[in-house]
């Protein structure tokens, strides 16, 4: 009795449990599984086409072919390099969109030869998120196959511009004037996870400017590497909370031409982050201040001879968000979730969902199934045992959102 009470979804009186024992449903399951080793196949193929920032064309191209393979309607790349399917339902709303990202973050000349020892693939961006990636091509070919019909619209989207300073501009670019997406999944990365908060940032490159000269000859005139290491120090005393969860970090310098030059120019790169929005703002306020104040002490400290000075480029800004586990799209996620027997709860971080959120659209992130470890490195890997679960647990998402 509790397990199903655990599993009742708002679709309706039908509860998660019932609607997977439907003969199309468990036909979808039967594909899956059938299916998984030619999938896992694909996702390492998929990840030997290169990605890097802002370079995701070959990846979309092919994603462009392997939708218009699989039936979808209108498929086609937008202007962002979005790739987008539609699977139609009886009616156009609900109209529920299913994601994952096309880039990496790794730069171009990466070697992203996959290697394979037995359940185990490892390569840059196997899991993040070439899982995603193949489990919307899983889904959408056991929807097919299995002959599954629903009320609603899904919309698959194989998105550019979610890392680093790509700065979701895939996803701004979806959810422009007249999206039509009433709830919205990415999938990101492997195993159960549920998030439903979306973590903001304010991402600056902070560039540093001054006359220059010889280190002896000139002496005595305002340091730009200097002036950045006062900031540095400044951002390094922050007081930031715990919960909610408030960071920053210096994640980048560069600068100067010799060691016995007082260079003309330094730069760093610095990301501010928190869940909150008013104290990702704080936060945010608290940087500006620091930049002021150390380009005046460097300049107070050499009598401002031959002064620097400091300008803060925003280049990237992921406004942060939350879909509150009152809505009906959390509490469904749950639910097949435990369904499925997976206990992992609501999370938080920052992903394609961020967008939708700070718009109002009910939208959460989730894993596609495996294990996944070494995220964002050379040595990424990804664990397929029981990876099938993940594509499962993605298509009941759906199926039960668009009922």
């Amino acid at each position: 009795m509790l397990f199903a009470a655990l599993c009742a979804v708002p679709a309706g009186a039908q509860s998660v449990a019932e609607m997977a024992g439907e003969p199309t449903v468990k036909a979808a399951f039967e594909v899956i599984k059938r299916d998984e080793p030619a999938l896992l196949a694909e996702q390492q193929r998929i990840c030997e086409i290169a990605a890097p920032p802002f370079q995701e064309a070959a990846r979309a191209a092919e994603f462009q072919k392997l939708f218009e393979g699989l039936g979808l309607n209108n498929v086609h790349i937008d202007k962002a390099g979005n790739v987008i399917g539609t699977r139609a339902g009886a009616k156009a709303h609900p109209n529920v969109a299913l994601a994952a990202h096309l880039d990496t973050v790794f730069p171009a000349g990466t070697d992203v030869r996959v290697k394979r020892l037995g359940e185990v693939m490892r390569g840059p961006g196997i899991a993040d998120d070439c899982r995603g990636l193949v489990v919307l091509l899983g889904v959408a070919r056991a929807l097919n196959e299995a002959k599954i019909t629903t009320s609603g619209t899904i919309t698959f989207v194989a998105d550019v511009g979610e890392e680093g300073l790509g700065d979701l501009h895939g996803m701004k670019e979806l959810f422009g004037e007249g999206h039509g997406i009433d709830e919205f999944v990415s999938i990101d990365g492997t195993g159960a996870s549920l998030v439903n908060v979306g973590v903001g940032s304010y991402r600056y490159k902070v560039t540093f400017k001054g006359p220059g000269g010889h280190s002896y000859g000139n002496f005595g005139a305002a340091n730009p590497i200097q002036a950045m290491g006062r900031v540095i120090a400044k951002i390094d005393q922050f007081e930031v909370p715990e919960k909610p969860k408030t960071t920053f970090n210096v994640g980048r310098v560069g600068g100067g031409t010799s060691v016995n030059a007082i260079p003309f120019e330094a730069w760093m790169e610095v990301d501010l982050r928190s869940a909150d929005v008013g104290q990702l703002n704080g936060l945010n306020e608290k940087f500006k201040v620091a930049v002021s104040e150390a380009v005046k002490e460097e300049n107070e400290r050499w009598h401002w001879r031959g002064a620097v000075s400091a300008v803060s480029e925003l280049v990237g800004m992921r406004p942060a968000g939350k879909t509150f586990d009152t809505e009906p799209l959390v509490r469904t996620a749950l639910a097949v979730n435990r369904f499925f027997g997976e206990s992992e709860g609501l999370s938080e971080a920052s992903t394609d969902a961020n967008i939708p959120m700070s718009k109002g659209i009910p939208a959460i992130t989730i894993g596609g199934g495996g294990m996944g470890s070494g995220a964002h490195s050379l040595n990424e890997s990804y664990d397929a045992r029981d990876s099938w679960k993940g594509t499962e647990r993605v298509l009941v998402l759906a199926v039960a959102l668009t009922r």
